[in-house]
């Protein structure tokens, strides 16, 4: 995707401009923002040993790239664990143009909670794996195992989604969780709309007609030892209500330290679309730890992300995050 090298200035926070697939210069700034560390309400305790082996699940499957049988195979996984822990699940079987003219199978799966609910709260993150290791110095034509840049998001949503269950949410609080398709069959040369074409997609025929959400969090790359989860600069221009309720509640979780009040790059996301198209404002929790001109860690589109860089206190800083969110949202002092 391309990068735009001009300062994007936005309240309290000076982002650089970049896409979820290319790099420019970070800004380390910190924020002001008074962090609020007070639990407000009981919340589920998020079991990151399962999340981990639901990643672990995704990841048996191999490379989840579009067209191959471990696409399909891994889509047909994840509906059935969806109908364990939603009310009803959506299943959408598409054909989209990938940036280079290929007609690719796209499938999106949408589980939702309390669906007649009016107030609804979005989760979305993708599943697939990138077709070619750009980033690695060998076999950069073969596909990836993307544990965590595909399954970590999964992981950490279905058993969010499981502890809801548990611990059931007024009927007047909905959710639902979209994974997303084809997102990262994308290539700089092609254009930023070459990436995310499952979100594209879903954003113009949601699964259900004239959807709304009161916000979104997209995650991205959720599931790395020493992550860091930094402002996002999108976000901060669009959500930044939203990501600030966020990263104070993953305070007031105690993890405070995956979420730092420092300003991070701006990142061209599924985010960007559910945005723009779906006018959702929603927000992407995306690990922003690499250093200099690369915003992203270094196992970011190579064959070093599989399960070795999976670490669960990450999936636990994230999922507990989400809990908090949604309990607060959900009961509101």
């Amino acid at each position: 995707m391309k990068k735009t090298l001009a300062l994007l200035l936005v309240p309290c926070l000076a982002l650089s401009m970049l896409s979820c697939k290319n790099t420019s210069e970070n800004n380390s700034a910190e924020t002001t923002v008074a962090q609020d560390t007070t639990p407000k309400v009981a919340v589920p305790d998020f079991n990151a040993d399962s999340a981990y082996a639901l990643v672990a699940k995704q990841v048996a499957f191999g490379p989840r790239v579009p067209g191959t049988p471990a696409q399909k195979q891994c889509a047909d996984w994840m509906e059935t664990e969806l109908k364990k822990v939603t009310d009803t699940v959506y299943r959408q079987n598409v054909q989209v143009k990938a940036g280079n003219g290929k007609m690719l199978p796209c499938i999106n799966l949408i589980g939702s909670i309390n669906p007649k609910a009016t107030k609804r709260i979005l989760f979305l993150t993708h599943w697939d794996s990138r077709p070619w290791a750009d980033q690695d110095t060998k076999d950069k034509d073969k596909p990836i195992l993307a544990a965590d840049d595909a399954g970590s998001g999964v992981g950490v949503l279905l058993e969010v989604a499981r502890q809801i269950q548990m611990k059931k949410l007024p009927e007047s609080v909905g959710i639902d969780i979209l994974f997303e398709d084809v997102e990262d069959y994308g290539k700089e040369i092609w254009g930023d709309a070459s990436y995310c074409l499952g979100t594209q997609y879903w954003a113009h025929h949601p699964h259900v007609p004239g959807y709304k959400a009161e916000f979104g969090i997209l995650l991205d790359m959720v599931g790395a030892r020493n992550a860091k989860f930094s402002i996002e600069g999108l976000s901060a221009q669009v959500a930044g209500d939203v990501q600030q309720n966020v990263w104070q509640a993953a305070g007031r979780a105690g993890y405070s330290s995956f979420f730092p009040f420092v300003n991070g790059s701006t990142i061209i996301d599924d985010h960007e679309f559910v945005n723009s198209i779906a006018h959702i404002p929603t927000i992407d929790i995306i690990n922003l730890a690499g250093n200099g001109m690369e915003p992203f860690a270094a196992h970011w589109h190579t064959h070093n992300d599989n399960m070795d860089i999976i670490d669960k206190n990450t999936l636990k800083a994230v999922g507990q995050t989400l809990l908090q969110v949604i309990y607060e949202t959900a009961h509101p002092l």
